[in-house]
């Protein structure tokens, strides 16, 4: 998951529904008219790894097709387990469990609608295979005995059974396409996962149905108009014009409302393990209360530098928008993918050769956010090594410097799936947190006037990129703290808090009668996950300070990057804790004053 917020590339297919015959295998038929752009495709085969129509293929051949086992692999019965040693046994269930993972995200690849079949086979077909390969793990993994493993399969079978309950359910259902729909919000007989699908509905049927001036735009092309429009009365005009989507997250802003129905129910299912806020905080290894405080403290630091003048909240993004007026005429959308494979060309990710899939055309019913996941995952085939497959959502009807933003972070996250290289157990991110802030360490040079000289051939000043940055970055911060709040007591006023939070740090002007908070997705769909955002800011400017004292500047690229970094953070996935890993990395805990002394970079020049 990512942010919310190309064209004549030498990697564009127009692919058209018309291809409604017997694909054969690693065809693509689409099921709608979509513009999909395939890095590294048909006209790049002189690439070592390349994407011909959705499938990774090897210049060393592999098996192709559905996803087969080796003979070793096949007998689940229980004399067979009973005479394989424990470690086999865990060998074996990671080969069900690689084929289960990679049916999961091909039926999720083709629900999001890039594609209809994959490898020759349909939805019907994978779902088939879903299920055959999870009932298989499922019996397999209960036999084993974590007794006498070593502790890299105990991780192994740990993570393997915590995927299966949590992520892969024994039916599978399309994610792209809740049951529910935003009128059905206000029902008060719907489970957890059911609210959130309808909240979530609300985003997709209004929120990229916004009005304005006669038109219907997406919520993420009018958060770049607010940033763009001169005229304050049509900013407030655009502003309002989310105001159905407040009023279906909201309600009648009492206790009924869907949103504060939501929370209790979220607060419930974490007993136990805990809310995102304290995977958090895991992950860095701090509490949860002093993740509060961390959050406090940038908003704080940021309240100094600011100004104190006191903006409306349709001012708030104009005001952060200057690089993005600066900028506008060299950002265009159909320069995105170019600009993002130069910029990542020069770290050393070759996003050609890696074979990312992108679909970044607004159609109906597409998810509201921009996200990055897996078609199929990395791993070895007859002992040769098989890349991941990995694909890039997002909606972009307009260009400007923050989609443009957004795209260098989702690759961010691209690069990082892509550097996996480990067993399949382990083939996933280790932590959402870790995730979303490395995928800010490359984006974050985009606000740099050096990297916006060299990739686009002009610059805004300094402190207007830097006043871009941080108005976002604060922003999620803001998000954060107000999560904080809201998990840590569910019956307080989400508009209370988050009037005061603003207010106080942000120096927006008081608007209690509005939910305005709910411009974010993320806040039904996974209440909690914006700390990933807010507090991965932590992270992001401390792995971008040490990879700079260790390898030098990368603001305008560095050959050395990619390798550098995915040797000594990306490539382990799940093997290893974060948080270990992390210290590990750092030399030390993780800590706020880097970003804080990035913050200070906005302060008057004395």
């Amino acid at each position: 998951m990512a942010r919310d917020k190309p064209g004549d590339s030498t990697g564009l297919l127009e692919i058209s529904p018309d291809c409604g015959h017997a694909s054969a295998p690693g065809e693509i038929v689409t099921k709608t008219a979509l513009r999909v752009i395939l890095v590294g495709s048909a006209l790049l085969f002189s690439a070592p790894w390349f994407l011909a129509a959705g499938q990774a293929v090897s210049t060393t051949p592999i098996a192709n097709g559905p996803l087969k086992e080796s003979p070793k692999s096949t007998s689940a019965s229980v004399g067979h387990d009973q005479q394989t040693s424990p470690s086999k046994a865990v060998a074996e269930s990671e080969t069900l469990y690689a084929d289960l993972a990679d049916s999961h995200s091909v039926i999720s690849t083709i629900d999001s609608g890039l594609f209809a079949t994959y490898r020759g086979k349909d939805r019907a077909a994978w779902k088939h295979l879903y299920r055959e390969k999870r009932r298989r793990l499922a019996e397999k993994l209960s036999r084993i005995s974590a007794s006498g493993l070593s502790p890299l399969d105990a991780r192994a079978l740990d993570v393997m059974k915590r995927h299966l309950h949590d992520d892969l359910p024994e039916q599978f259902n399309d994610q792209n396409a809740s049951s529910e729909h935003c009128q059905d919000a206000p029902r008060h007989d719907l489970s957890l996962a059911s609210l959130e699908g309808a909240l979530d509905s609300c985003f997709v049927e209004l929120g990229n149905n916004l009005e304005f001036e006669g038109k219907r735009i997406t919520r993420v092309s009018a958060l770049g108009m607010l940033e763009e429009i001169n005229e304050e009365e049509r900013r407030k005009k655009l502003f309002y014009a989310f105001e159905p989507l407040w009023n279906a997250v909201d309600g009648e802003h009492d206790a009924a409302s869907p949103y504060r129905r939501l929370l209790p129910l979220v607060v419930s299912a974490a007993e136990g393990h805990g809310t995102w806020i304290d995977s958090a905080a895991r992950t860095i290894g701090v509490s949860s209360p002093e993740v509060e405080r961390w959050l406090e403290q940038i908003l704080d630091t940021w309240r100094q530098v600011d100004g104190g003048q006191m903006v409306e909240p349709w001012n708030y993004f104009y005001r952060g928008g200057e690089a993005a007026r600066l900028l506008s005429a060299v950002t265009p959308k159909d320069a995105f993918v170019s600009v993002n494979q130069h910029y990542y060309r020069d770290l050393g990710a070759d996003l050609q050769q890696l074979g990312v899939l992108y679909d970044l055309e607004a159609r109906p019913g597409k998810a509201p956010i921009a996200y990055t996941d897996y078609v199929t995952r990395g791993r070895f085939v007859r002992g040769k090594w098989r890349k991941s497959v990995v694909r890039i959502s997002a909606s972009y009807a307009t260009g400007g410097i923050g989609l443009l933003n957004e795209l260098v972070h989702e690759n961010g996250h691209a690069v990082y799936m892509t550097a996996l290289h480990t067993r399949p157990a382990f083939m996933d991110v280790s932590a959402e947190l870790f995730d979303e802030a490395f995928a800010d360490v490359p984006a974050w040079n985009t606000y740099e006037p050096a990297w916006q000289r060299k990739y686009l051939g002009q610059a805004a000043t300094e402190s207007a990129s830097l006043r871009a940055l941080f108005n976002s970055v604060v922003l999620d911060v803001a998000w954060a703290l107000f999560e904080c709040r809201m998990l840590r007591d569910p019956a307080s006023d989400p508009n209370a808090v988050w009037t005061d939070i603003t207010s106080r740090y942000l120096h927006i002007v008081p608007h209690p009668e509005i939910s305005w908070w709910a411009l974010r997705g993320q806040l039904v769909q996974t209440p909690g996950y914006m700390v990933n955002y807010g507090l991965g800011s932590v992270l992001t400017a401390d792995i971008r300070q040490h990879t700079r004292e260790a390898l030098g500047p990368f603001e305008t690229g560095n050959p050395r990057w990619y390798v550098w970094t995915s040797e000594r953070l990306l490539r382990f996935g799940e093997e290893k804790d974060a948080s270990a890993l992390l210290k590990q990395f750092l030399l030390r805990p993780v800590s706020p004053q880097p970003l804080l002394d990035q913050i200070r970079r906005l302060a008057p020049k004395q």
